[in-house]
C-alpha cells in the first residue's frame, strides 16, 4: 500500500523527515518496506531558473539564430545561442543552466552542456514548454511574467510538487489502516506516546447542502444482511474533463493513473479515508430506481473491462428495473459508468457484507481497490460522511448541483462492541508492568474509549472500524504496538518450568517412529489437507456426504478435506516418477476428515508408500530387485514392534483401495491396513509400476502403547534351532504353519522362520516346499535332546495332522 507523505501531512502537521516517520510507521505495526521520491514532472524541472533577456543579437554565422546575454539572478550575465524567433531584450524565460538534465517525451535524459554553436560559445539553453515537459509547444521559447526575479527556481513557478512515498506493508487485519486517515490516525497515537502533542484533521464537510430536488433515485435494498448501509445522492449539471492538477499529482504519487475528474474523486476518496464509491451515469439508470439485490445464477452481466461474466445467485448486485448495472463493492458495468457526456451521476457510498464481496471476487477473480477494502471490513460509521466529501469535491472540480437528499438506509446500525481489560493480564502477557495511566492515555490515541474504571481494569469500548480488536488480547496487542517493542525491558533472569510428561505422548511417539523410518531410507512427506473431491470416485469405501467442502475454496482442486492419506501419496509418487525419481519411501504424518451424522469426525494416521526398487543402483548390485510385499510388511511390523505392540492378529484386508492386503487387529480394532494398490486406481494418476501403501490408525495405536517399559534378562542358556524340511499343499500358507507350531508349543518356542520356498521339478503337482526354522531356549536350563525331539515331534505330528505336511 503506498502512502504520500504530503498527502499523510494534511491529516497531521508534522516537520519530521521522511525516515523518522517511516520508522515510527514501522514501530506502530505498519512496516514500511520502502520510500519513493515522486515528482509531478519527472526531473522536478532541478536546475532551470528564471532568467532576464537583456541582449539579442543576430548571429553572425547563422541566419536562424541569436546571441543573447541572460541575467541569471547571480549577478554574472552569461551567454546562450537561441533558435527561437520570438526571443526579444527584456523578456523573463525559462533558462536550463549547465549541468542540468531534462527528459524528452519518451523519457530520455539529455544533459545541458557549455558547447559552441556555429563557433559562438553558450552557457545554457532557454527553453520551450515541450523541452521543459509542461506543454506540446514548440513554436517559440516560453515567456514568463515579467514580475519574477531572475534566479528563481523554475520548480517555484510552475509549482512543481515533489512528495515522498511509503509503501507499507500492510498485515490483512489491519482494515483500519487501508487509507491514508487510517495511518494517520495511528501516526497520531505514536506521536502522542511520544510526547509530540499533535491533532488529527478531518476534512470538513460542513459547506455541503442541497441545492434543488429535481433529481430524486428511489433506493431499495432487499437484502440488508448483505448490505447494511447504503446512502447516495444525485449531483446535476457536471462537466466531465480532466482533474486539476493537485488532484491528478495525489493519485500519481500513489500509483493511480488519473482518468476523469468524476472517477478521481471516486479514488481519491477511497485513498484518504477509505471507503470506496461508485459514479453512475443517473441519465442511464432505467426508471431513476436503484435495486440492491441478487440475481439468478447464469444471468450475463458486461463490466468496465469489456468482459461478459456470468452471475452466480449470491452475486450482490446494483440494479435498475432493467436489470444489473454493477457488481457491487467489485466492479463496474460498462453500460452505466461515467463518460465524457455525462451530465448527472447517482453517488453511491456503502457498507457491504465482507464475506459476501470476498466471495465475489474470487469466484469472479477479480481484485480491485474497492473490493480489497470491502472484504476486509471498512469504517460503516463514515459511510454518509465518505458521500459528502466525495461530492464537495466534485462539485469543486466537476462544477454542479446537489439535485437530492441524501439517501441513507441504515435499518440496524452497526454498534462498537466493548472488551474488558484486567491489568494483571497486561503485566502477565507483556512481562512487564506499564503505568495505568500510560495505558488509559495510548487506549485514548487509539479512539478506544473508557466506559468503566477500577483497580483491576478497564471497561472498553472499541469503535466499530476496528475489525481486529475483538478480545482482550487484542487490546493488549495494540497498548504494545503504541507503547513500542523496543521499549520492553529485557530480564536478566532466566525462568524455565520442568513439566512431566508421559513417553506416551503423541509427539515423543512421532518422533520415534520418524527416527526409525528415516534409518530405513524413508523419507517424510506432508501433504495438503486441501484436496479433489472427485478422488471418492476412486473407492467404494469413501462416500460424498462425508466429504468436509470449503465454503470458500481457492479452486476446485482444494475444495474438500481428504477422506484418505492415500491420494496424496500417489499424488507425491506421479510427482516424482515424473522427475526420473522412481524409487521411493514416503511415510506421512497426517489427518483424515469426515462429515459424519452426528459431527465431523477428524482422525490421525500414519501412512508408508514404498514403490520401485530395493535399494539404490550401485555397483555393487548388479541386478536390481524391485520392492515386494514381504519386505513391505516387514516394514510395517517393525513400526509396532518398535512401539512395543504384540497380540495382533492378521485378517483379509477389507478395503477396496488394495489389489492384495493384510488388516493386522488388535481386539476389534483395526491398527493397520496395508498391501498393494489396484493398477485402476494407479492409472488415474499415471503411475505404471507397483506401489505399496499402509494406513495406520494412529489413533489406536497410541492407545495401546504402554507407558511403562518392560526389560527381559537375556538367558545364560543358549538357542536351539531345527530345520524342517515340509512338503505341503499349494494352498498352504505359511501363517498356518507358524499358527500349528505356536499351538503346539507356547513357552519354549521363541521363534519361527521361513527361510526358503520352493516349487517345479521333483515335487509332485499341486504341491510345495517350505523349509523351516524353529528356534527353542529355556530360560532356566539347557535343553536335552530329549526335550528338544520331543517337541519337535510334536510340532510335526500337528502339522501333519492339521495342515497335511510332510517331511521331506
Amino acid at each position: 500500500m503506498r502512502i504520500s507523505y504530503n498527502w499523510l501531512k494534511q491529516f497531521i502537521k508534522l516537520d519530521w523527515k521522511s525516515e523518522e516517520t517511516a520508522a515510527l510507521l514501522t514501530d506502530l505495526g505498519l512496516e514500511v518496506e520502502g520510500v519513493d521520491k515522486f515528482e509531478s514532472l519527472k526531473g522536478g524541472l532541478e536546475g532551470v531558473v528564471v532568467g532576464h533577456v537583456l541582449t539579442c543579437i543576430q548571429h553572425p554565422n547563422a541566419d536562424r539564430l541569436r546571441i543573447t546575454t541572460v541575467d541569471l539572478g547571480d549577478g554574472v550575465p552569461v551567454q546562450i545561442v537561441c533558435g527561437a524567433p520570438n526571443v526579444a531584450v527584456g523578456q523573463k524565460v525559462p533558462v536550463a543552466t549547465i549541468g542540468t538534465t531534462l527528459y524528452d517525451k519518451e523519457g530520455n535524459a539529455f544533459q545541458i552542456k557549455k558547447g559552441k554553436i556555429r563557433g559562438e560559445e553558450s552557457h545554457g539553453m532557454i527553453c520551450a514548454e515541450d523541452e521543459l515537459g509542461l506543454g506540446e509547444g514548440h513554436d517559440g521559447i516560453m515567456v514568463l511574467k515579467d514580475d519574477l526575479k531572475p534566479g528563481t527556481p523554475a520548480s517555484k513557478v510552475f509549482s512543481i510538487e515533489t512528495d515522498e512515498v511509503f509503501e507499507i506493508g500492510l498485515t490483512p487485519n489491519r482494515a483500519d489502516a487501508m487509507s491514508h486517515w487510517g495511518v494517520a490516525r495511528d501516526l497520531r497515537a505514536g506521536l502522542t506516546q511520544k510526547n509530540v502533542n499533535t491533532e488529527l484533521i478531518t476534512p470538513s464537510v460542513s459547506n455541503f447542502r442541497i441545492d434543488k430536488r429535481t433529481l430524486k433515485m428511489d433506493v431499495k435494498v432487499e437484502d440488508s444482511k448483505l448490505a447494511p448501509r447504503y446512502c447516495g445522492v444525485t449531483i446535476s449539471d457536471i462537466t466531465v474533463k480532466p482533474s486539476p492538477a493537485w488532484l491528478q499529482n495525489r493519485l500519481k504519487a500513489i500509483g493511480i493513473t488519473p482518468k476523469n475528474n468524476v472517477v478521481d474523486v471516486t479514488n481519491y476518496v477511497l485513498h484518504e479515508l477509505g471507503q470506496p464509491l461508485h459514479a453512475f451515469d443517473a441519465a442511464k439508470i432505467k426508471g431513476n430506481k436503484i435495486i440492491v439485490k441478487t440475481v439468478p445464477a447464469g444471468t450475463k452481466f458486461t463490466t468496465l473491462d469489456d468482459v461478459e461474466r456470468t452471475l452466480h445467485e449470491e452475486d450482490l448486485m446494483i440494479c435498475d428495473e432493467n436489470g444489473p448495472m454493477c457488481i457491487a463493492g467489485v466492479f463496474g458495468g460498462k453500460n452505466s459508468g461515467v463518460t465524457d457526456t455525462t451530465a448527472t451521476i447517482f453517488l453511491e457510498s456503502a457498507y457491504f457484507n465482507p464475506v459476501s464481496i470476498r466471495k465475489t471476487a474470487k469466484r469472479h477473480s477479480l481484485s480491485t481497490d474497492s473490493s480489497f477494502r470491502f472484504e476486509r471490513g471498512i469504517d460503516p460509521t463514515i459511510t454518509e460522511y465518505a458521500l459528502k466529501r466525495a461530492a464537495l469535491l466534485i462539485q469543486e472540480t466537476a462544477g454542479g448541483e446537489i439535485t437530492s437528499d441524501v439517501t441513507d438506509i441504515y435499518p440496524k446500525k452497526i454498534e462498537d462492541h466493548s472488551v474488558l481489560l484486567n491489568f494483571a493480564n497486561v503485566t502477565r502477557t507483556i512481562g512487564q508492568e506499564l503505568p495505568k495511566e500510560t495505558i488509559k492515555k495510548i487506549l485514548v490515541s487509539l479512539d478506544i474509549k473508557i466506559s468503566t474504571m477500577s483497580d483491576a481494569g478497564l471497561g472498553l469500548v472499541i469503535p466499530a472500524y476496528r475489525v481486529d480488536v475483538t478480545r482482550e488480547i487484542d487490546v493488549i496487542e495494540e497498548i504494545l504496538r503504541v507503547y513500542g517493542y523496543n521499549n520492553i525491558n529485557f530480564t536478566t533472569k532466566l525462568n524455565a518450568s520442568i513439566s512431566n510428561s508421559s513417553r506416551t505422548e503423541d509427539y515423543k511417539l512421532q518422533n520415534i517412529i520418524a527416527e526409525q523410518l528415516a534409518s530405513l531410507g524413508f523419507n517424510e512427506m506432508m501433504a495438503n489437507s486441501l484436496t479433489t473431491p472427485e478422488y471418492i470416485k476412486l473407492s467404494e469405501s469413501l462416500k460424498e456426504e462425508f466429504n468436509v467442502m470449503m465454503l470458500n475454496p481457492l479452486s476446485n482442486d482444494l475444495a474438500a478435506m481428504r477422506q484418505s492419506l492415500l491420494f496424496s501419496a500417489l499424488e507425491a509418487v506421479s510427482f516424482n516418477i515424473n522427475r526420473k525419481r522412481a524409487d521411493l519411501k514416503l511415510f506421512e504424518f497426517g489427518k483424515t476428515y469426515h462429515k459424519m451424522p452426528g459431527g465431523y469426525d477428524e482422525n490421525k494416521h500414519l501412512t508408508l508408500t514404498v514403490t520401485g526398487s530395493r535399494l539404490p543402483e550401485s555397483w555393487t548390485q548388479t541386478q536390481q530387485k524391485p520392492s515386494d510385499f514381504f519386505m513391505f510388511k516387514g516394514f510395517v511390523n517393525l513400526v509396532l514392534g518398535r512401539l512395543g505392540i504384540g497380540k495382533i492378529e492378521a485378517q483379509p484386508v477389507a478395503s477396496d483401495i488394495f489389489s492384495e492386503g493384510i488388516a493386522l487387529v488388535s481386539g476389534n480394532e483395526v491398527l493397520v491396513q496395508f498391501g498393494s494398490i489396484k493398477k485402476n486406481i494407479l492409472k488415474h494418476f499415471d503411475i505404471k509400476q507397483e506401489v505399496f501403501f499402509a494406513d495406520f490408525n494412529w489413533g489406536a495405536i497410541i492407545r495401546l502403547v504402554s507407558s511403562k517399559i518392560k526389560y527381559t534378562e537375556i538367558s545364560k542358556f543358549p538357542e536351539v534351532r531345527r530345520d524342517l524340511a515340509l512338503l505341503v499343499d499349494a494352498a498352504v500358507s505359511f501363517d498356518s504353519i507358524y499358527t500349528v507350531a505356536r499351538q503346539a508349543e507356547k513357552s519354549l518356542l521363541k521363534d519361527i522362520s521361513l527361510f526358503d520356498v520352493y516349487e517345479g521339478k521333483n515335487l509332485p503337482e499341486g504341491k510345495k516346499s517350505y523349509a523351516v526354522s524353529f528356534t527353542l531356549q529355556d530360560s532356566a536350563k539347557t535343553l536335552t535332546d530329549e526335550q528338544i525331539d520331543k517337541i519337535m515331534g510334536k510340532i510335526r505330528q500337528n502339522l501333519e495332522k492339521e495342515t497335511g505336511a510332510q517331511l521331506r
